[in-house]
């Protein structure tokens, strides 16, 4: 019988290997949003109508996806950004696979994102974005009017970086864009219906990429296409990987 998918654990948090018929040795890094889970020998990418999907179409490629829970609602910091290191050495060692992975980030998982990127750049070949939450300080503020959302934020950011409210914002400074640098290239995906206030945090991204000379791509989609991006995204792959 054809093994699909590897569970395990690491640092007790539940991690999975999605296995693909006939590999192309490529790995690909999931770093998911807030809403993002791995459990009990199933996960949110297993359940979630469109990202199984975009899990299945990966797999018919021939990537070997992988991902882990990361603590839940772990918001970038340093115990998630660690252990998404850990699994990229874990993964290396029991799979056979090229070193330079992609990454597919969302939301959240933009920030952990950014420290791979800037941290191991020679590992990672190239990133996918979906509506990447690349500024923590300023997503909390942007949160600021919507008092129910912007409470339970606070509540999920001080469990996650282990700090008191007033502590909390020395603490997240460093959660933006503009404390990473890397030259790994960037395809964005970002829904029309985002706020402005967001758009405008995505092109200052674009902007500084593009004075840094690094590639990036950004694309604004309607919200009921968000997942029909998967030939986009699998062009994206392909176009950083003449280079092994």
């Amino acid at each position: 019988m054809e093994i699909r998918e590897r569970f395990f654990f690491l640092e007790q948090e539940p991690c999975v290997i999605h296995l693909p018929e006939k590999p192309n040795g490529f790995g690909v890094l999931i770093l998911g949003d807030y809403n993002h889970f791995v459990e009990s020998g199933t996960s949110l990418w297993m359940q979630h109508v469109g990202k199984a999907h975009l899990l299945e179409e990966l797999r018919n490629e021939g990537y070997t996806v992988f991902t882990s829970n990361l603590y839940g609602r772990h918001w970038g910091n340093d115990k998630a950004v660690r252990l998404a290191k850990r699994l990229y050495h874990v993964v290396m060692k029991k799979e056979i696979l090229n070193e330079r992975i992609h990454i597919i980030a969302e939301g959240m998982g933009a920030l952990v994102a950014l420290d791979m990127m800037a941290t191991m750049s020679k590992s990672i070949r190239s990133a996918v974005m979906l509506h990447p939450c690349l500024d923590l300080p300023r997503h909390l503020e942007l949160e600021r009017e919507h008092k129910f959302f912007y409470k339970r934020l606070l509540r999920e950011l001080i469990a996650a970086y282990e700090v008191s409210e007033e502590d909390l914002p020395a603490m997240i400074r460093s959660k933006t864009f503009r404390s990473f640098s890397s030259h790994i290239p960037v395809r964005m995906f970002v829904p029309t219906s985002e706020r402005k206030e967001r758009k405008i945090i995505v092109r200052e991204y674009e902007q500084l990429q593009f004075q840094s000379g690094s590639p990036i791509s950004l694309s604004f989609h309607v919200q009921d296409a968000k997942y029909k991006v998967v030939r986009p995204i699998l062009q994206a792959f392909h176009t950083h990987e003449a280079d092994l």
